[in-house]
């Protein structure tokens, strides 16, 4: 370590959470506050007394009115509240009403000691706790630093000496212990009571037509390292759920949480499980094929695509769409990326498993050589805050986790004594949002939409999306596609009918941007495939775009879209781009005899990313990327040859 001026500390040595034995640093820290170098003030930092929330903004329609019996629901399905470990020892005090109390429009507090509310109501949400120890740090009677103090008197009172030592014993004891922190053995009677409060609130908060909340928790177990996430999210279609929630200490492995499910379908409950960070798991999560090359049938049950239909691919830590390693030609897909261990080396075998593209192209490759495909899976965003909000929006970034990121200080390592250099949020995003077609805003059919796949993830803005595949139909029949679907038609999440002949599917593509949001830049056609030779395959295309802009004859790649983005002033304009897009794209190179998949991914044109916005807060240069081209990411449609061995996808 490095003594500077002002208090600042660069941990050269130290780069990582796990990497440091926080232990032996939290003793450090105390050791150096204990013989008085706490010269350092309290941190300056605006963001910690931000000016009242604005107005909340009615709920708008969307202007895409694709389908006539399908509205566009807008909702967050991951959420945590001061019952979950991690979340209480960071601060976080907030309870599941607080959660859809904010989703709704209302105010709550931040674990920061700030006023908080959403710009515009959700549709639906969910508290996803972490059913590992649940309730029981809120009751426990703690000896932590931030049950010492709040945060707020941490961070506005006391030296940024404090805050370190503070940040190092809060981290040390998360990774030595996980969520068990300084607890005894699970006690299932306060697990019962946090449960029965979870489940309450729901029910409390469910308004058919109006408002959906939904009943579930967070399934979190890892791979042998705190920092190698296996997580999904828990949920139930309607009110008959278990006893207790089904943890990671009851059972560790994927293979324990899929048996339950099936347990509970065949009990008549209604539930799903949902994975997120997929790129924080080493590439564990969404892998066919171990390093030999064999396909790991423990991971990939015949019905894996039953028990977990969509993928969370958007949300506070990371993207997992894709990765430049992964698909080293699509120029979108350096976009949000985030590793389990900061400044780790990224390698081909790392990320592969890890990302929904690659995943998705390797349930194909099963299909091909099994007969089945088990990874059929749509996408989905949100935003797994643990402070009972939905942070996603750029402008008014809060953060995920309190002492981590709650503040424009602490996000941007402008606190002082070199947190900037070992915390992992600097690189998170502002989390994603998830987007619905459904028939109503009620349980059943959110779930039923869910469990098909007409589903979308954005990485925040509201984005109107919606694609439709089919055969042989001009392009008039195809905007018209509605009119005809469940006959030739099908919409994302589907799967193309039967179809005699080497001519390619035809899809229709409709966008529109968030009404209170920046223009649309294009809209791509994804295609994953695997050729003859067993080998995985994708290729992106450009389908529509703004601004009569030309494809360059040497790259063939589109020409970027303008860039508005003011960096000093943390604005952009509209002076660019398209309110809506639509596209007309047939496979050019359409191989009958080979599976295939199609998804749409639209961008809006550059905006200033939260990292410039907390900049502006401060008053200091913003770290690159200064701006961002948020999107959306649509489920698939997927086309399966007649194959001798098999009827099923």
């Amino acid at each position: 370590m490095t003594f500077v001026s002002g208090c600042y500390f660069k941990l050269r040595a130290c780069r990582s959470i796990t990497r440091c034995n926080w232990r032996f640093f939290a003793v450090i820290m105390c050791a150096l506050g204990a013989i008085g170098i706490t010269g350092c003030g309290p941190i300056d930092d605006p963001s910690l007394d931000p000016p009242a929330p604005g107005p909340v903004v009615a709920k708008m329609d969307s202007p895409l009115q694709v389908s006539a019996d399908r509205k566009l629901l807008w909702g967050d399905l991951h959420i945590h509240t001061s019952l979950s470990s991690d979340a209480f020892l960071m601060g976080v005090r907030t309870e599941p009403d607080d959660v859809y109390r904010f989703a709704r429009g209302e105010s709550i507090e931040h674990g920061a000691g700030f006023p908080i509310r959403i710009r515009r109501p959700l549709d639906f949400a969910a508290v996803t706790d972490h059913s590992e120890y649940l309730g029981q740090a809120r009751l426990g009677n703690l000896d932590v630093p931030l049950t010492r103090r709040s945060l707020r008197t941490l961070l506005t009172e006391e030296s940024r000496l404090s805050v370190m030592r503070a940040w190092g014993e809060t981290m040390g004891l998360m990774k030595d212990s996980g969520f068990k922190l300084t607890l005894n053995d699970v006690d299932p009677l306060v697990n019962g009571q946090a449960w029965q409060q979870i489940i309450d609130a729901a029910e409390r908060h469910n308004e058919p037509g109006v408002f959906t909340s939904f009943i579930g928790w967070e399934w979190s177990a890892d791979a042998g390292s705190v920092s190698t996430h296996l997580h999904r999210n828990v949920f139930y279609g309607d009110s008959n759920v278990p006893e207790l929630p089904f943890s990671s200490l009851d059972g560790p492995a994927p293979t324990d949480l899929w048996a339950f499910l099936r347990s509970e379908l065949a009990a008549g409950r209604d539930v799903l499980a949902i994975p997120h960070n997929p790129n924080l798991s080493e590439g564990n999560m969404l892998r066919a094929y171990g390093a030999d090359g064999e396909m790991l049938s423990e991971q990939l049950p015949a019905d894996r695509s039953v028990l977990e239909p969509v993928v969370e691919i958007l949300q506070i830590k990371g993207s997992s769409e894709t990765h430049p390693l992964l698909s080293p030609l699509d120029e979108f897909a350096d976009f949000e990326l985030a590793t389990a261990i900061r400044n780790q080396d990224i390698t081909l075998e790392s990320v592969r498993g890890g990302y929904a593209r690659d995943a998705l192209v390797a349930g194909l490759s099963v299909f091909h050589s099994e007969g089945f495909n088990p990874l059929r899976f749509g996408v989905i965003g949100a935003s797994d805050s643990h402070n009972a909000s939905s942070p996603n929006d750029e402008a008014n970034y809060t953060g995920k986790l309190p002492l981590m990121d709650g503040s424009a200080g602490l996000r941007l390592g402008e606190a002082g004594l070199g947190l900037g250099y070992i915390t992992p949020a600097t690189a998170w995003g502002s989390g994603g949002l998830a987007g619905v077609w459904a028939e109503d805003n009620t349980r059943a059919s959110i779930f039923a939409a869910i469990r098909r796949r007409e589903t979308y993830a954005t990485s925040g803005p509201r984005m109107a999306l919606q694609m439709f595949g089919g055969w042989g139909l001009a392009e008039a029949e195809m905007m018209a596609a509605t009119q005809i679907e469940g006959a030739a038609v099908v919409p994302m999440g589907g799967e193309l009918p039967s179809h005699a002949g080497d001519d390619g599917p035809v899809f229709a593509v409709f966008a529109a941007k968030d009404p209170l949001g920046a223009n649309l830049d294009r809209i791509q056609i994804v295609k994953g495939w695997v050729d003859e030779q067993g080998k995985p395959q994708e290729q992106v295309f450009d389908a529509a775009w703004s601004d009569n802009r030309a494809v360059d004859p040497n790259t063939g790649r589109l020409q970027p879209v303008t860039n508005t983005v003011d960096v000093k002033s943390a604005s952009y304009d509209n002076s660019v781009g398209s309110a809506t897009l639509t596209a007309y794209w047939q496979d050019p190179d359409f191989n009958p005899a080979r599976a295939s998949f199609y998804y749409a991914r639209i961008l809006e044109i550059p905006t200033p990313r939260w990292s410039t916005f907390d900049a502006k807060t401060l008053g200091v240069e913003p770290p690159e990327p200064t701006s961002i081209q948020e999107r959306a990411i649509g489920s698939a449609i997927w086309y399966r040859p007649e194959m001798p061995h098999t009827d099923r996808m």
